[in-house]
């Protein structure tokens, strides 16, 4: 059995399509969504990040501010910054690339961030709206996984999820989208113990943890959703993920590749969260 690839590009695709329907409706009625993005200092990773975020708006038709500020710049600057594009009534959603320099308060650049722009969804306001389960943003990267369960036709309801990672950004919030989709969860971190235990219980495995091939063949449950979430390299400089994936889609159900899986719906879900935005904007100047 050879695993069905989750095809991260082609539902990319199909969802920018949907976007930039929606984008252009919004534009008819006289309001273009905007994302602004702010990058500090000049981290290669970083830079072509958000090149391709740019170039994503660009495509759906929203409007794109990139903010370039050198790696010295002072964090009262920096805040300051991100004030001024909070009060910017064409500015819909803001992005503030990490990871930022190390003079620079990351949990204090977050909170400074307009709840109703932080389209990363990593502001507490909206962190805690997704564990009260109250409407709101969700995180680009899980709600991304979860999109592309929903496009496999794998429903969470009633199986095992198992998410090996407890990152605020990928692991806690996967973690909630799959437990408000009915199903049961476990967490596994550093400290599990015998991690293939666990990991070959799971119908759902999610694999975010950023070490290269740590998921391997005898670690999944026959026919399992396999999701990599990792981005690394191996030695000759290709990206790979957590999975090691040649081995594993001959055991699993459905497997994400490393790149063209997780990455471009990451991206894609940033601009449903940036029209999100924009939709409330409008509706608030409306009523």
């Amino acid at each position: 059995m050879t695993a069905q690839l989750m095809d991260g590009n082609a539902l990319a695709a199909q969802i920018r399509s949907e976007v930039a329907a929606r984008v252009l409706t919004l534009k008819n009625s006289g309001v273009q969504p905007g994302l602004a993005v702010i990058l500090v200092g000049d981290d290669p990773a970083s830079q072509v990040y958000v090149k391709h975020k740019v170039a994503d708006c660009e495509s759906v038709g929203m409007r794109s501010v990139l903010d370039r500020l050198p790696a010295d710049t002072p964090q009262p600057a920096l805040l300051a910054r991100i004030r001024a594009l909070n009060a910017d009534p064409a500015v819909h959603g803001i992005l503030v690339q990490l990871p930022l320099p190390p003079h620079i308060d990351a949990n204090q650049v977050i909170a400074t961030l307009s709840p109703a722009k932080d389209v990363d969804c990593f502001h507490v306001a909206n962190v805690g709206a997704l564990m009260a389960g109250l409407p709101g943003f969700k995180p680009c990267t899980p709600h991304g996984c979860m999109r592309l369960l929903q496009a496999a036709g794998v429903d969470p309801r009633g199986k095992h999820a198992v998410v090996v990672g407890r990152s605020n950004i990928v692991g806690k919030p996967m973690a909630m989208l799959l437990l408000q989709a009915n199903a049961t969860v476990t967490i596994c971190h550093s400290a599990t113990p015998d991690l293939g235990a666990m990991t070959r219980q799971a119908d759902i495995l999610v694999a975010a943890v950023g070490r290269r091939n740590m998921i391997t063949a005898d670690m999944v449950k026959p026919g399992a959703a396999v999701i990599d979430v990792g981005m690394n390299r191996n030695e000759a400089g290709k990206l790979c993920g957590d999975v090691d994936f040649a081995a594993v889609k001959e055991v699993a159900g459905w497997i994400t590749p490393v790149p063209g899986g997780v990455g471009p719906m990451t991206r894609a879900m940033l601009l449903v969260n940036t029209l999100q935005a924009a939709q409330a904007g409008a509706a608030a100047t409306t009523t």
